[in-house]
């Protein structure tokens, strides 16, 4: 592979690490590409946030591949991770302190299993204040950090599979595949009210985007070795 080809597009699947922003990611890899090859400039792009606490797929376009990134990013996503039950957190995940507890004693194994087929298919879903949705010209998250309230708006998104693969309390572990634009931080809320308690996201990891897995990407060491070795 030649300095041309990531000219004239690539599409490189990363694990994303804890901790590091998408934004990051990015970054990174253009960095080592403009380094190994001399480049004074190259588009590289993500196509889909992945949040900084979520490891897992985030697909990066270089040079001409960068005008697809809509295409790439309209496709289907699916996820593994944690919701834990008991509790609300303001951001919807561990972003933000607990700021309500709930009595996990009266919960069964039943009834959460149960409240999954509340979210099959086509559903109604707010996206987290914590969240870089655009409202009126400005980010979520930037009106939450200053306290403001906003009325959100809902959006329609589709939950293709919604499994529990885990069940022991507080922690219920999921796979989800669903739709672009769906919010799992918003599902984890909403699950917790559906069994009028509470719950938030506590770990997730993206595996697959359309027919591209996370079984198949380099993590961003790997992806350093790889170009190094060009």
């Amino acid at each position: 592979m030649t300095g041309q080809d990531f000219l004239d597009g690539q599409l490189l699947l990363i694990d994303k690490p804890l901790e590091w922003s998408s934004f990051q990611a990015v970054n990174k890899v253009r960095w080592l590409i403009k380094k190994q090859f001399g480049f004074k400039k190259i588009k590289v792009g993500h196509a889909g946030t992945l949040d900084p606490l979520a490891t897992g797929l985030l697909l990066i376009c270089t040079g001409k591949f960068t005008k697809r990134i809509n295409e790439f990013q309209a496709q289907h996503k699916e996820y593994t991770g944690t919701f834990t039950l008991g509790a609300t957190r303001p951001s919807f995940d561990m972003e933000t302190e607990i700021d309500q507890e709930f009595d996990l004693s009266g919960l069964t194994a039943t009834a959460i299993e149960e409240a999954t087929k509340q979210f099959q298919g086509e559903i109604t879903q707010y996206p987290p204040i914590f969240s870089a949705v655009k409202q009126d010209g400005k980010r979520l998250y930037e009106l939450a950090r200053k306290g403001q309230q906003t009325e959100i708006k809902s959006r329609q998104v589709n939950i293709l599979k919604f499994e529990l693969t885990r069940i022991e309390l507080p922690e219920v572990d999921f796979l989800v595949a669903c739709s672009k634009g769906t919010y799992i931080r918003s599902l984890a809320n909403d699950f917790g009210k559906a069994l009028d308690n509470g719950a938030y996201l506590s770990a997730l990891r993206r595996t697959k985007i359309g027919d591209y897995s996370v079984e198949d990407a380099m993590d961003i060491t790997t992806f350093e070795t790889f170009i190094k070795g060009l």
